[in-house]
């Protein structure tokens, strides 16, 4: 088998720190991770589904 043609960027291989990369001492936790918009519409959409289940237990069974 032939490995596939692989084409490296020259930004792809540049790992110096930038300057707007935050410090590394810097901890980062559950906020943080909230605070990322895919998440949070992953997670409404989620809870709207679960309340409409909810409702439709409570209401319409």
């Amino acid at each position: 088998m032939r490995p596939a043609c692989v084409i490296i960027a020259r930004e792809m291989l540049d790992t110096t720190q930038s300057d707007a990369a935050p410090p590394q001492d810097e901890p980062r936790g559950c906020l943080f991770a909230l605070s990322q918009p895919p998440l949070m519409i992953f997670l409404a959409v989620i809870g709207c589904l679960l309340l409409m289940a909810a409702l439709h237990d409570l209401l319409l069974l």
